[in-house]
């Protein structure tokens, strides 16, 4: 399990961001502020430091120093400046990417996937299979019985999630905190559209639903 510090000093972020990076399957530890950060980062293995810039005591680019220091971590970096200044500053002090607030959940998990496949230390096979399904998650291709679906981006990422914790049941509210992100207001019922448009697809029924929880993969039996 990846081990992702993240460094924030607005309590509902630290608290919205932890919740979706361990929902995604990673291990997490929050810090509020510079110092704290460097004193976590000193005393733990991090494969990730997502590093807001705005910071008590020792801003995001004082961190960033201090950590280079010492390690090539990946890092990504959080602010609400989107300023062209700011962002060479920080590839300047080697950051591996930006996110500029407010930011998208799926997005920011996307950019964290893509930089600890990039930086060699996700080691994983980049291909998901269950059952007759398998899903490249590299080209974002996704195979019945060795044929091409024709899937959306967003049924993609559905499938991808049911299929990497099968067995475990999503509710409405977690799908949509997970793949439409935060700032979502729309009715919670766009997943059961969702849903059903990807069962159709399948054209089998591995997406169940659980009355009254979610949905859910089945586990598959030995």
């Amino acid at each position: 399990m990846k081990h992702i510090l993240i460094v924030e000093d607005e309590p509902d972020i630290q608290e919205l961001l932890r919740t979706y990076l361990e929902d995604a399957g990673y291990q997490t530890a929050v810090a509020g502020d510079g110092v704290v950060a460097l004193a976590l980062f000193g005393s733990q293995h991090f494969d990730l430091v997502l590093l807001d810039l705005m910071l008590p005591k020792i801003d995001g680019f004082g961190v960033c120093e201090l950590i280079r220091q010492q390690s090539q971590v990946p890092i990504l970096m959080l602010t609400a400046l989107d300023g062209e200044e700011q962002q060479l500053r920080g590839f300047g002090l080697d950051i591996d990417d930006y996110v500029t607030k407010p930011f998208s959940m799926p997005v920011l998990l996307e950019k964290i996937r893509v930089i600890l496949r990039r930086r060699g230390s996700a080691g994983e096979d980049s291909r998901l299979r269950y059952r007759d399904l398998s899903l490249d998650l590299d080209t974002r291709e996704a195979l019945l019985d060795g044929r091409p679906l024709e899937l959306t981006t967003r049924e993609f990422e559905l499938l991808h999630t049911f299929l990497d914790a099968p067995g475990r049941v999503f509710t409405r509210e977690m799908l949509l905190a997970k793949l439409w992100g935060y700032d979502f207001y729309g009715d919670e019922r766009v997943v059961d559209s969702h849903i059903k448009n990807l069962r159709h697809k399948l054209g089998r029924d591995y997406i169940e639903t659980v009355r009254g929880v979610g949905y859910r993969a089945a586990k598959e039996t030995l």
